[in-house]
């Protein structure tokens, strides 16, 4: 392991300073670009790409002056496709520009293009997109988990020091265990949705990953804060999160939940937590077991609210206002009925399908109300244990390293399943992160930290401490063939 001590707030201050020229991060990330994209197995991570993003003239005194930044297809763009990786928005430009972008660009950043992702974020490997699979930089047979999994990889293959991406129920911090970054999904309202294509609202956030903790804070420290223009989001002061990384973790109360360490747990996944933790404890933290009991209703509760909501969302996909437009129709309903059947994919299917019935006459109660209830108490417990005294909670990431591709495709449950440390904190609304904590022959995990409502500061501090014992895992080894762009 080693680290990368060239962070963005040092080569943004280069630039502020004159010691950079603006453009000269963006001519990196091309060529980085061309290496991996034009090898013997492209990663796949954009879906479209500026290639005279480096001509682009952001401010110059800002946080993230010339950093080249990806962002996931389902923040909206005026100069770039907004497809959500589906193909009935194939296409699409937005007539306006998501929150968390323009907050990048007045910061100085440069968005170099739109990574690919799981279609409206319906997946946890990235390969439920119109546009194909993203493949992971760090073996070309494997998944870089979803749905922001190609944000992710872009990270991890060192094209971007920083990404955007969205979180539902994991979907920035699985891609991250798996792709050996470190992501973050901040509390539920601490960064505006605006602008972000809805697929769950009341579980959707806007998320940041970094090559480092500090990169991540310093990305998520800028689109942080209240927006008018969505009302979900929270006036609350936003504390300096890159500032938290030097805390240091002495007195901090770590809480490790036995429900998230069950014996079907991948050793070597196991082996790493228990490493990352014994770090914790050299670096001065208290560690203590808890109980969060009703983590098993997550999953469950889960599958039923975020299709429930995609139901409702997705139904604005009809044929006739914006998106594909089935050209053959007779009639209204035909029109719909063609429209969303050759546009959506088959897992935006099955969970619209999943969703409508959950929300049926007769069955609502006995679903979604049920659901909602469970919900409650699984944000009830981690309440009781953040009332208790624990800081910060740490778990793994996801159960096994990234799987290969195809392997669970077909097996919707078990690719659920993926997810089953991750969602909690997308019920619970509470922030949490993910840190590379070691290799798995070959393949990175990542270690879980979640903590209380509003305590991004908290989870920084923690994960900094991981980084500083343990190092980080990349970057991944350079394909051999490739041109630059």
């Amino acid at each position: 392991m080693r680290e990368n001590s060239n962070g963005v707030a040092a080569r943004a201050a280069e630039v502020r300073n004159g010691q950079l020229a603006p453009d000269s991060m963006v001519a990196e990330a091309l060529e980085a670009l061309g290496a991996w994209e034009f090898g013997a197995s492209p990663l796949n991570a954009f879906i479209a790409l500026d290639q005279r993003a480096g001509r682009e003239r952001g401010p110059r005194d800002g946080a993230l002056a010339g950093i080249p930044v990806a962002v996931k297809d389902n923040l909206a763009t005026a100069d770039f496709p907004t497809t959500c990786g589906s193909r009935i928005l194939q296409g699409f430009r937005s007539p306006y520009e998501a929150t968390a972008v323009r907050r990048l660009r007045r910061a100085g950043a440069v968005v170099l293009g739109k990574t690919n992702m799981d279609e409206f974020g319906m997946g946890s490997s990235t390969e439920n997109s119109a546009f194909g699979p993203t493949r992971n930089p760090w073996h070309p047979e494997r998944v870089p988990g979803g749905s922001s999994g190609g944000s992710a990889a872009a990270v991890a293959a060192g094209i971007v020091p920083v990404a955007v991406g969205s979180d539902t129920g994991g979907s920035v911090r699985q891609p991250a265990s798996f792709c050996g970054v470190v992501g973050i999904k901040p509390t539920y309202g601490r960064v505006s949705r605006y602008g972000l294509v809805a697929f769950a609202s009341s579980l959707d956030q806007v998320g940041a990953l970094g090559r480092t903790v500090r990169d991540a804070a310093a990305l998520l420290e800028v689109v942080s804060g209240r927006d008018p223009r969505d009302a979900t989001s929270v006036n609350r002061p936003v504390p300096p999160l890159a500032a938290a990384c030097d805390r240091g973790v002495r007195g901090l109360v770590v809480g490790v939940p036995r429900e998230y360490f069950p014996p079907r747990l991948d050793p070597v996944v196991r082996r790493l937590a228990e490493r990352a933790l014994s770090a914790l404890e050299a670096a001065g933290a208290e560690v203590r077991d808890v109980s969060l009991p009703h983590t098993r209703y997550a999953i469950p509760a889960y599958y039923i609210i975020a299709p429930a909501e995609a139901s409702s969302n997705l139904a604005r996909y009809d044929g006739v206002r914006f998106g594909r437009r089935c050209g053959e129709a007779d009639s209204t309903e035909r029109l719909y009925e063609l429209s969303r059947s050759e546009g959506f994919g088959t897992e935006v299917k099955r969970r619209i399908l999943l969703g409508t019935y959950a929300l049926s006459a007769g069955y609502y109660d006995a679903y979604y109300g049920r659901a909602q209830e469970a919900r409650a108490v699984i944000a009830h417990d981690f309440e009781r244990v953040f009332r208790d005294g624990v800081d910060v909670l740490f778990t793994p990431t996801s159960p096994t390293p990234a799987f290969r591709l195809g392997e669970r495709i077909h097996d919707p449950y078990q690719m659920y399943l993926s997810d089953i440390f991750t969602v909690p904190a997308n019920l619970a609304g509470v922030p949490a992160l993910s840190v590379p904590i070691g290799l798995a022959e070959g393949l990175p995990v990542g270690g879980q930290l979640m903590a209380a409502h509003w305590r991004e500061d908290t989870l920084l501090t923690a994960a900094a401490a991981i980084e500083a014992e343990l190092g980080t895992v990349g970057p991944p080894p350079v394909p051999a063939a490739g041109r630059a762009i």
